[in-house]
Formats: C-alpha cells, structure tokens, sequence
C-alpha cells in the first residue's frame, strides 16, 4: 500500500476546482486585460498630453508675427495657432469693453477678465484680454478698470481659440448685467459692437500694465506628461502581477495541505493499531 502523502501529493492541486478557487481564477483573468487596458489609456493620455505641451512650445516659441496674417473675421483658430505669439497695431476702445465673470488667478481668486477690442490699423477689431481683476464691492456692477496706454500701440500676446460651452464646460448665461459677459466669443462679440472682428482673441503679454493690473494671465504651461507615463508602466507591472500572485497563493495552499496531511499521515502511523 502506498504512503497517504503519495497519494495526497498526485491530487494535491485539486482544491483549485473548488468554488473559491474558480472564482479567484475568474477575477484574475478579468483583471489581467483590465489593467492592461488601463494601461493602454494612459499610454494615449501621455502621448496627447506630450504633442500638447510640443505644440505650446513651439506656438510660444515662434517668432511673432501680425495677428492678421493667421487670423480673420470668422476663423476658426486651429490647435497648431493657439498659443502663437502675435502683434496687433491700433488703438483700445475702452468705451466698448466688458469683463468676463467668474475668472481666477494664479492663487485662485475669483475675479474679472478684462476684454477690451483693439481697432487695427484697416478698422478690423481683434479682442484682447487684457488680465485680471479682483471681484470688489457689487459683482452686478461694472468694475473699476483700469486704462490702457491711449493712442496708436502696439501690442503682443498669445492668441486664443474663441470659447463655447462644449469646449469650456461654462454656461453663456442670459440677463447678465450691463457690460458683462461669461464666454470669449469673437462672433458674439461681432455682433454686440456691429464690426468686423478677427477670430479668436490674443492674451496680452506686452506692454506690461502699469502698477500690474490688469494681472497678466500666465503662459499655459506644460500637462503632467510624465505623470501618465508612470501611470501607464504601474498598470502594466498590476497586469504581470496578478498571475504571479495568483500562482504564489496556490502554491502556498497547496503546501499548506500537504504538510497537512503529512502530519495527519504522521498521526495515524504512531497510533497503536486496534487489537
């Protein structure tokens, strides 16, 4: 007669086919291709992210050139114009500007955008954000801005896509009081000041504002490619990992019920037998 641990040892894996173990097994096979997909999805979230901050730096980068040579009125500012450095020559038309509600800064306090549209050279509008503002007093009432140099200058700045509710997420809000505004948007604005206005809108860099108001609104900066990355190779490392811990746990239950039944088989040899 064999030995009961020689026995036990042909079958010793069969504890796998039990309840438990089946669904252990399910959720590992679910979880492998999981994990690996999410992994996939980070792998897409940096490289997105990675053309991004190419494309804003080399938008940033370029040499300036005139806002009209890239933008008319009615265009649609592309992803490879956005954030290009360009020029505007004209006058500001302070009588004409709103500000934009609901905007912060770089510490996060609510204030104003102040948009104010330059008339170029051949009577063509193109708006320009001038910075922000603090909310003080009444936010119903048109805030204290203020002035732009005056007379013909010339100005830089980064120029925008026109916003819209899809793309930002805000809602255009009706009823709004007088001279004020929520969205960016050089169509409305062609209408509101009856004129031909370049589409888009610049982020004014230079000059600077005197005494540092309007705040200028900081470069976009870069998205946490790297980020992603490291996100994409941890998912990844999940996916070989659940296997290899999968096999560690039957491994370690199989041995387990071996050393089990060996002292069971130990057990009954030193029982006296029955008489």
């Amino acid at each position: 007669m064999r030995p009961t641990t020689e026995l036990y040892g042909r079958g010793v894996y069969r504890f796998l086919m039990s309840r438990q173990w089946v669904i252990l097994a399910l959720i590992t096979l679910l979880l492998i291709p999981t994990m690996i997909r999410l992994g996939i999805w980070q792998m897409h979230r940096y490289e997105m992210r990675s053309a991004r901050n190419q494309l804003v730096a080399d938008a940033l980068h370029a040499k300036p050139v005139p806002v009209e040579t890239i933008s008319t009125p009615g265009h649609a500012v592309t992803r490879t114009e956005k954030y290009r450095t360009v020029t505007a020559t004209g006058t500001f038309e302070t009588s004409k500007e709103v500000v934009v509600r609901r905007r912060t800064n770089d510490d996060d306090e609510v204030g104003f955008h102040v948009l104010t549209p330059f008339v170029l050279t051949d009577g063509k509008v193109v708006l320009i954000n001038r910075g922000w503002i603090p909310a003080t007093g009444v936010q119903t009432a048109f805030p204290k801005i203020p002035a732009p140099p005056a007379g013909r200058t010339t100005i830089t700045g980064r120029l925008m896509a026109d916003e819209t509710t899809a793309a930002s997420g805000i809602k255009d809000i009706k009823g709004l009081p007088d001279r004020q505004i929520m969205l960016i948007n050089s169509e409305e604005q062609a209408k509101r000041l009856n004129a031909q206005v370049l589409g888009g809108y610049v982020e004014q860099t230079a000059p600077e504002p005197k005494g540092d108001t309007p705040e200028q609104i900081s470069d976009p900066g870069k998205e946490d490619a790297p980020l992603n990355y490291a996100y994409m190779i941890q998912w990844w490392l999940f996916a070989a990992a659940v296997p290899v811990g999968y096999v560690v746990l039957a491994r370690r239950e199989a041995r387990d019920r071996r050393e089990a039944a060996a002292k069971e088989a130990e057990t009954a040899e030193a029982e006296p037998a029955p008489v």
